[in-house]
């Protein structure tokens, strides 16, 4: 088997183990996000402006990890594209 082949397959193997994994981990992360969305509405002694921190810092890390996730792809895709030229 050509070498370029068994690196291609590597590639794809390791992109799809990365993609199941971070959709794992975001799917975990939003169920997380709407228990704790709904255990701060309900909690009348934790401040209105806590409840905004703790807000703004859930959208900051969906932030993080889109632009993570995005980050990845394009490396996967630099490298993708290296071994097509490679001829």
């Amino acid at each position: 088997m050509d070498p370029k082949q068994i690196a291609k397959q590597m590639i794809a193997f390791n992109k799809a183990a990365f993609d199941n994994n971070f959709n794992a981990m975001y799917a975990l992360h939003e169920q997380n996000e709407r228990i704790i969305s709904k255990f701060w509405e309900k909690a009348p002694m934790f401040p209105e402006e806590g409840k905004k921190a703790v807000a703004e810092w859930m959208k900051t890390y969906k932030k993080g990890c889109e632009d993570f996730k995005k980050t990845v792809d394009e490396n996967f895709k630099k490298v993708e594209d290296f071994f097509v030229q490679q001829k």
